[in-house]
């Protein structure tokens, strides 16, 4: 049997209607996947589980209901949920270039001439663009992951590559 990773895919929102429809804030990128009539999500630090019975989308946000909630007290209980579902490890997106968020935390950051200057702490998803936190000796930085700037995920050898920037992964006065 594969190997299975925990990974969040939603926090449930408001309610909608009577009937326990809630919105779904996305923790992924393939809600279609995810939230698929039948799949069953638990939620976290629990073993509470929840069967998806419908999906739509509505203005803007995915509205779900589940089998397990019946009326609007039921679902409006459950407002701030994280919503956490079964993957398998080697589980990989379809697109080429893309990548989970775990598969990149943890791995070994290098220059482009080899050197490993740190590690990638986390994976922030902001309005504009994602950003890895690397940690390095001289402590957090950003950086932007776009291909410009990390043109290498090697995730077979654990390593990314960061081009070397003046002021990207140190103080422009300190060396990597």
């Amino acid at each position: 049997m594969a190997e299975l990773v925990e990974v969040v895919v939603g926090v449930i929102g408001r309610t909608h209607g009577v009937r326990g429809e809630v919105t779904v804030d996305l923790r992924t990128d393939e809600p279609d996947l995810r939230f698929a009539p039948g799949r069953r999500l638990r939620a976290e630090d629990t073993s509470r589980e929840f069967t998806v019975a419908s999906v739509r989308a509505h203005v803007g946000r995915l509205l779900v209901t589940f089998e397990e909630l019946t009326d609007r007290a039921a679902a409006e209980a459950l407002r701030g949920t994280r919503l956490v579902a079964d993957v398998p490890a080697s589980e990989r997106p379809a697109g080429a270039g893309e990548f989970y968020d775990r598969q990149l935390v943890g791995l070994r950051v290098l220059t482009v001439g080899g050197s490993e200057v740190g590690q990638v702490g986390a994976v922030l998803h902001l309005p504009q663009q994602d950003v890895l936190e690397i940690e390095t000796r001289a402590g957090a930085r950003l950086v932007p992951f776009v291909e410009a700037l990390v043109p290498v995920v090697d995730l077979e050898h654990g390593s990314l590559t960061v081009i070397e920037l003046k002021g990207l992964l140190a103080d422009d006065d300190s060396p990597l």
